[in-house]
């Protein structure tokens, strides 16, 4: 797979989980089975790294794992805890696996491809 097609992929992914989670916490707010401040300081770590992830910026994706992290709990915990929801939880967990594979994939060929990377360092004692 090219880097192309996979930063599509994942550009795709990230944004349907935006706007499931968004949509999946807004909707807990309106009801009031959480509050809104509550539903909203759940959605602000995943739009941090949006614009990054538009532009396609490998640094971008690797540490953007990281907050997928979180969610994933979120989904696992949800997936765990309830029958009602199930459908959800299991979409929201199989987005986010693809997303945690595919973020760190995209990072490390787009580094690659622009030459990026950690420098060697030199040897002193020899």
């Amino acid at each position: 797979m090219n880097t192309t097609s996979l930063f599509h992929w994942c550009r795709a992914g990230y944004l349907l989980l935006v706007a499931m989670l968004t949509g999946w916490f807004v909707n807990k707010g309106v009801t009031g089975e959480y509050s809104m401040a509550f539903s909203l300081l759940w959605v602000l770590p995943l739009l941090t790294p949006i614009k990054g992830i538009w532009q396609g910026k490998p640094y971008t994706y690797a540490w953007a794992s990281f907050i997928l992290c979180l969610y994933m709990l979120h989904g696992l915990t949800l997936l765990w805890v309830t029958e009602q929801y199930l459908i959800f939880a299991i979409a929201e967990v199989l987005l986010l696996a693809l997303l945690m594979l595919g973020f760190p994939f995209y990072a490390r060929l787009r580094g690659r491809e622009l030459g990026l990377g950690l420098k060697k360092r030199k040897n002193k004692g020899a």
